[in-house]
C-alpha cells in the first residue's frame, strides 16, 4: 500500500468509529452478564450505574458516601491436601473500610450465592436507595457483573469504578488487608 491508501484506511476507519456504538474502550456492553474470560478489557458504561474514576472513588471515600463493596473472588483451601500440608490463603489488599463479597462477580450465581450475595447487600445498607460502589481489579468483569446484578435487584445507586483495586494502588492511595465476609 502507498502512503495515500493508508491515509484514506485510517481516515474511513476513524470516522467510521465514530458513529460505531463501539465504546472508546473498545468493548461493547454486552445485554447480559459476562459467563467466561473475567480478565478481560471491560466497557466503559453499565446501563443504570454511574461510573466512576480513581478520583471520583477516592471522593466517595474520603467522604463516606458508598458503602465499597470488592467482588473479588477468593481462593479456596484446596480440598485433598495431605495431612501436614501447609496452607496459606492468598492476601487481599484492599480499599479501607470495604466489604469483601467474595465470589458474587461471577456471570451465573448459585441460589446460594445469589442468597449471601442478596442478604449481604441488605445487611450492608440502610436500603435500595443506598449509594453500593462494586471493583474488582483492572479488566474485572466481576465488578460489572456484580453492579448490573445489583441494578436488576432494584438498587437505586450503583456506582462501579472500573479500575478497582489496581487503579487505586498506582494512585498510591492506602490498602488494607482484608478477609472476606464470611459466606453464611
Amino acid at each position: 500500500m502507498k502512503g495515500k491508501e493508508i491515509i484514506v484506511l485510517l481516515l474511513a476507519g476513524l470516522l467510521g468509529s465514530l458513529h460505531s456504538p463501539v465504546l472508546a474502550g473498545g468493548v461493547n456492553e454486552p445485554a447480559d452478564y459476562r459467563m467466561d474470560e473475567y480478565r478481560a478489557p471491560v466497557p466503559d458504561t453499565l446501563k443504570g450505574a454511574r461510573v466512576v474514576t480513581t478520583q471520583e472513588a477516592e471522593t466517595l471515600w474520603r467522604n463516606k458516601e458508598a458503602v465499597f463493596i470488592d467482588v473479588m473472588p477468593n481462593t479456596p483451601k484446596p480440598a485433598g491436601l495431605p495431612a501436614g500440608t501447609i496452607w496459606h490463603d492468598k492476601v487481599r489488599k484492599d480499599i479501607p473500610g470495604s466489604i469483601w463479597l467474595a465470589n458474587v462477580g461471577y456471570g451465573a450465581l448459585t441460589p446460594e450465592q445469589a442468597a449471601y450475595f442478596r442478604e449481604a447487600l441488605a445487611a450492608n445498607t440502610s436500603g435500595k436507595a443506598t449509594p453500593i460502589l462494586f471493583y474488582c481489579m483492572t479488566d474485572c468483569w466481576m465488578s460489572w457483573n456484580a453492579a448490573k446484578r445489583a441494578i436488576e435487584w432494584g438498587y437505586e445507586s450503583v456506582i462501579w469504578y472500573p479500575l478497582g483495586v489496581d487503579g487505586w494502588e498506582q494512585a498510591g492511595l492506602p490498602l488494607e488487608e482484608r478477609r472476606p465476609l464470611v459466606e453464611p
